[in-house]
């Protein structure tokens, strides 16, 4: 190997130990600062599903929960697993933007702002999941080995994240009404996944068939169902759902990467 190609290695390596550390940081400032001055800490990020569990069961079992198995367990499975993307990518729509102060004043590569909310947002699920395990004791569901996809699917589903959150912190930067209509796609999309209702519902209603392959192809339909399949009906996820949760995850990574490479050296110029 040539002296030219170990420096350019050693830059790289680096390189990729200083975005770890930045990322590390920013992580633990973000965590410090959201419970900073909270008498219960981390423990609202179990009680809040745990919370809207209740409510939404009360409201919705006698709706939507009269033909799913273990309708609170099934809530707040499809409940945590949405939050998770919806906390994720509003927090890296504002990335880019809070940055800006850091960004004029320091040489750092500017990925790791939208990736850092991404990651913090996996942290607070982890919290999330001490509900759901909660639930599953309250209810006598005994945990499988099926379980031990969960890694394969958060994996899958950060990448969805970060290529989403990658994509929409970049054009937030020169169109500031993305922070308003990502708000309106989030809403529209919370209805049109099944959180809280089941898929067989429409089928029993002989919805229309574009209708029924909408929701199927819906990436948080897919995410969700790989869930529950794990934690809720403890099964292996059929190859569509598995499938589909790949592809997802690699396309909006790799337009979300296109569209943030070509548009970062522009960022110091719109923040």
């Amino acid at each position: 190997m040539s002296t030219k190609a170990k420096l350019g290695k050693s830059h790289a390596s680096s390189a990729l130990v200083k975005d770890i550390f930045i990322l590390k940081q920013l992580v633990s400032k973000d965590f410090k600062l959201k419970y900073r001055r909270s008498v219960l800490g981390v423990v609202w990020s179990v009680l809040n599903p745990l919370l809207m569990m209740v409510v939404m069961s009360i409201v919705f079992s006698y709706m939507f929960g009269g033909s799913v198995e273990n309708f609170p367990l099934y809530l707040i499975v499809g409940n945590v697993t949405f939050s998770l993307m919806s906390d994720s990518t509003n927090a890296a729509l504002w990335s880019i933007i809070d940055a800006a102060p850091l960004l004029k004043k320091v040489k750092v590569d500017r990925f790791v702002f939208p990736v850092q909310k991404v990651l913090f947002a996996l942290v607070n699920f982890a919290f999330s999941l001490i509900a759901v395990a909660f639930v599953m004791l309250w209810f006598r569901v005994v945990p499988t080995w099926h379980l031990v996809m969960l890694p394969v699917v958060l994996v899958l589903l950060m990448l969805f994240c970060i290529g989403i959150g990658l994509a929409i912190g970049s054009l937030a930067v020169f169109f500031r009404d993305i922070i308003h209509l990502w708000g309106v796609i989030i809403l529209a999309w919370t209805y049109l996944t099944p959180i809280f209702w089941d898929l067989q519902l429409l089928i029993d209603k002989a919805a229309p068939a574009w209708i029924i392959t909408l929701v199927k192809v819906n990436p948080m339909y897919n995410y969700i169902t790989f869930m529950r399949d794990i934690f809720l009906w403890q099964q292996v996820p059929s190859a569509t759902v598995f499938g589909l949760c790949c592809f997802w995850a690699v396309l909006a990574l790799v337009i979300g990467l296109l569209i943030f490479r070509k548009t970062e050296h522009k960022f110091i110029l719109y923040v």
